[in-house]
């Protein structure tokens, strides 16, 4: 249940962020969020508002994005019209049927692939655990495949892998990452950085992976552009360290591009340890 007697419903989605203004509303601009809740208000013939484990930036993909929203128990038990379909399953189909009217000619750029009851104290922000990046990387014109030039970054110079991970490593565990991002007045910069290394598939493409429970607002980008520095031999691989010590932004403090950059999961706790995560989680940050 959600909070004054109504039911959280969860969305599990996915989503191409290349036709989008990022995630969040913005008025005027196209934007995931705003395509969502025009959705869901033709649906429930209200506004909704959803919550959303992590904001994405104009241009950036999510696989595995969770949002919630809150209904009545009427509002949930209509959502069948009167055929014998689960509720969700129902929503679900419908909430298809909406977002595919209302994106139009980009239909299927955005999807909902399930749909749940919350468990009691669920929220898609502050229960959430760690949030999990990839970002993919092809360092040479050897490995510029058009067909995957929206969602690979395509690099002059070649990288060296030792390097970026050697470089990586240094930046894990609980830090203030105030030099990798762009600070919200009065919020904390301060996060535990769970992962953050790089592998050279059989194609040859990098991908990165960067893990942490939360992220500051840019923080993956500036983490990537960065670590480019130590790849290609320009910088050692402790600078990334020293920058972190330095807190501070300079004209090294480079965002890697959008588009190669995909939200891939969102884990939570067991359902009985939702609430006591989002209160915990709540209390540290806003």
């Amino acid at each position: 249940m959600g909070g004054g007697g109504f039911l959280r419903v969860r969305f599990d989605l996915s989503y191409d962020g290349g036709p989008f203004n990022g995630w969040a509303v913005q008025p005027g601009l196209r934007t995931v969020q705003g395509i969502l809740e025009e959705a869901l208000a033709l649906l429930i013939r209200r506004p909704i508002r959803v919550t959303v484990a992590g904001r994405t930036d104009a241009g950036v993909h999510a696989r595995g994005q969770v949002v919630h929203l809150d209904l009545t128990e009427a509002e949930w038990l209509k959502l069948p019209r009167g055929h014998e379909l689960d509720p969700a399953v129902a929503f679900l189909r419908r909430i298809r049927g909406a977002l595919s009217r209302g994106l139009g000619d980009l239909s299927g750029a955005i999807e909902v692939h399930l749909v749940s009851l919350a468990p009691v104290g669920f929220d898609a922000r502050f229960s959430a655990l760690w949030r999990r990046y990839s970002y993919r990387i092809a360092d040479g014109p050897a490995l510029w495949d058009p067909l995957e030039r929206y969602f690979t970054l395509w690099h002059q110079s070649p990288l060296d892998v030792d390097l970026l991970n050697a470089g990586a490593a240094q930046l894990l565990g609980l830090q203030n990452f105030l030099s990798y991002c762009k600070p919200r007045e009065g919020a904390t910069t301060v996060r535990e950085l769970q992962r953050f290394e790089f592998h050279r598939g059989e194609d040859g493409v990098i991908v990165a992976t960067v893990q942490a429970d939360a992220f500051c607002h840019n923080m993956v980008r500036s983490l990537v552009g960065s670590a480019l520095f130590v790849g290609e031999g320009i910088e050692e691989p402790g600078w990334l360290h020293e920058r972190l010590l330095a807190k501070k932004r300079d004209a090294k403090s480079v965002l890697a591009a959008p588009h190669p950059l995909v939200l891939e999961e969102v884990a939570y706790p067991s359902d009985d340890e939702m609430l006591a995560r989002a209160e915990l989680t709540r209390a540290v940050r806003k």
